[in-house]
């Protein structure tokens, strides 16, 4: 009987030391840390940020009709009032190609600028217009692309005044959406069960099953047209193939289950960011192979949901109730 005690006590032992050793093995730590955290002049939650074709002068927009302008490359940043009355809109995306720019909301609107945000004009939507607009992407002079919340693409060439739809059916309601610089679209389910993809020529989108049990987070696109995908528990898996179909093994960037992973881009081809939930913020030097955690943002007191890069030397991660960070080149 004794013995028997002995033999579950070294077994209860071990699995304690087992258990700390997990606890201890942690992303290896930056050296310093290339953001600045700025609490801009709202508390609102943003949701993107866009620049005219300088740089310097740029624009992030967010819910509660919140829009702020940068003419300093974004070090400081002011409220601007667009005069559409009472309505507590939700800016969802701005963008913008030279001075003409664009921003999408809802309830339903489309606003459009051609003198860098001087003055906007609210254009009229189709009361038939499937779902809410989602995203808008300047592409060219009087052209450019908007989703709704269900997948649907539509695309002008006349400024604004008539919209032909890309897709003939929808995807249903999905939780993100991405765009690559060549047209390609990618959208996540909003229960993270599925993802489908559109490429430009497409008649509709190519659903995919998710690859493993855990619920799809956000995915987009990699520097060689493949896809990234992020899910539940802190996962990132790289496409092997540009049809989605392949996908290498599963990596944990934050060596941690409980980790929620949000947003994912390219610094340069090689230098990738991964942001999440509670301040998480990873950067991979080699593609993704390692990774090394910046720890000295885990003060920052925000979520930390979307990651863009303008330049290799400028970039901005969008927080919440203002907080945005801003990357500061060496």
């Amino acid at each position: 009987m004794n013995s028997i005690k002995q033999y579950l006590k070294r077994i209860a032992l071990l699995l304690v030391v087992g258990l700390l050793c997990v606890s201890c093995v942690k992303t290896p730590a930056m050296t310093n840390s290339p953001w600045q955290a700025q609490q801009l002049p709202t508390t609102a939650n943003l949701q993107d940020l866009a620049f005219t074709g300088d740089l310097k002068h740029g624009w992030v927009v967010g819910s509660e009709a919140t829009i702020l302008e940068t003419i300093d490359g974004g070090n400081t940043w002011e409220n601007r009032q667009l005069g559409l009355g009472d309505q507590k809109y939700r800016f969802n995306s701005i963008s913008f190609k030279g001075d003409e720019g664009w921003i999408v909301g809802e309830p339903s609107l489309l606003l459009h600028t051609n003198d860098g945000g001087k003055s906007w004009s609210n254009l009229p939507l189709s009361a038939k217009l499937p779902g809410a607009p989602s995203t808008i992407a300047a592409l060219d002079k009087n052209t450019a692309e908007m989703t709704t919340n269900v997948g649907a693409i539509y695309k002008t060439t006349d400024g604004g005044k008539n919209w032909k739809s890309l897709v003939n059916d929808a995807v249903g309601i999905f939780r993100t959406i991405n765009r690559s610089d060549d047209g390609k679209y990618v959208a996540v389910s909003a229960k993270g069960n599925f993802y489908s993809v559109w490429r430009p020529g497409d008649e509709a989108w190519s659903p995919h099953n998710r690859n493993s049990s855990r619920r799809v987070s956000n995915m987009g696109f990699t520097q060689e047209g493949g896809l990234w995908m992020l899910a539940r528990g802190g996962q990132l898996q790289f496409s092997t193939d540009v049809n989605a179909d392949k996908w290498a093994e599963a990596e944990f960037p934050g060596k941690k289950d409980n980790i929620g992973l949000l947003d994912l881009a390219y610094r340069t081809p090689q230098e990738i960011w991964v942001s999440g939930g509670s301040s998480d913020l990873m950067r991979s030097l080699d593609g993704g192979k390692t990774w090394e955690k910046d720890y000295d943002i885990q003060s920052v007191p925000s979520n930390l949901y979307r990651i863009l890069f303008f330049s290799p030397d400028q970039g901005f991660i969008i927080g919440q109730r203002g907080i945005l960070l801003k990357y500061q080149s060496a």
